[in-house]
């Protein structure tokens, strides 16, 4: 009994002789891994740190959005530190092939579980670089939605409506239906028809509906104002009054033009028409 436990204590102590010299060998080699490991790491930082300023400022010159410039800058910040990682690790002996793998794996997982969240950043992405409509814009898309734009974000855009609401508007929806811009030019355009009758002196009614828009204080020169004839209609010919302001008192022009062509119509003895059906009536003793 006690001869086998002797045998075992040896047998112990070499095992453990053999573990300690291996170790003394490989030290240096560890300690030269790690030591590199920890300078590429606090060089790795200083670098990414300092392309990260120069980034900046390259938006900030070219005057980058800065939804898109905060989303690409965060974007491009991990996308380095995961490489730096992977450098790292590698220094200290471990194999980075089976981790690279697991991580394009999660990415393509990833990838297919948000297709719609990142259907909406690239359209983000694209409404934030082409720039269709800027944050004070009245729009409208072919969607049927449309308001003043408050909020441009990476995924969805904020549009207040004429009821004072809130609509939140994925981008990826709202960069793949036409947009209409009605403030991007600075200036809006009024066209107002009015309907007058047909035995109705249309150069009497031109100079006067011409004289309405000229005489408005908020109508642009430039274009100067038009009124044309548009319509022969069963019933009526319509005239259209043309005239230009700029975006913030457009619908007080509008409203204005409105309500002045009406009375000036009325004290120029011009009617403005209703809708006009002939009906005859048969008596069925007169068939008979």
């Amino acid at each position: 009994m006690i001869l086998q436990t002797t045998r075992n204590s040896e047998t112990f102590e070499g095992h453990w002789n053999a573990f300690f010299e291996r170790v003394i060998d490989y030290l240096p080699l560890l300690l030269s891994g790690l030591i590199s490991a920890i300078i590429i790491l606090v060089l790795g930082l200083w670098v990414i740190k300092f392309l990260m300023r120069l980034l900046d400022r390259i938006f900030v010159r070219r005057n980058v959005d800065v939804s898109i410039r905060t989303f690409v800058g965060h974007l491009l910040n991990w996308g380095l530190k995961i490489i730096l990682f992977i450098v790292v690790i590698s220094q200290l002996g471990v194999q980075t092939s089976s981790f690279i793998a697991i991580l394009g794996a999660a990415g393509l997982a990833i990838g297919l579980s948000l297709q719609g969240s990142l259907s909406n950043f690239a359209g983000g992405v694209l409404i934030l670089t082409l720039k269709p409509f800027r944050v004070g814009d009245y729009i409208a898309s072919s969607k049927g939605v449309e308001g003043t734009v408050m909020v441009i974000d990476i995924f969805n855009t904020k549009l207040n409506t004429g009821e004072n609401l809130m609509v939140v508007v994925p981008n990826g929806e709202l960069s793949n239906s036409s947009i209409t811009n009605y403030t991007a030019t600075g200036t809006r355009r009024s066209m107002i028809d009015v309907r007058v009758n047909y035995n109705t002196d249309l150069r009497q009614a031109k100079e006067v509906l011409l004289g309405v828009a000229t005489s408005n204080p908020l109508a642009l020169t430039d274009p100067p104002p038009q009124v044309v004839v548009t319509n022969l209609a069963e019933s009526w010919i319509t005239l259209s009054v043309r005239v230009s302001a700029t975006n913030a008192q457009f619908w007080t022009m509008h409203e204005q033009l409105l309500m002045n062509c009406k009375v000036a119509l009325q004290q120029a003895g011009i009617n403005i028409p209703y809708p006009q059906r002939d009906v005859h009536h048969i008596d069925k003793a007169e068939i008979a």
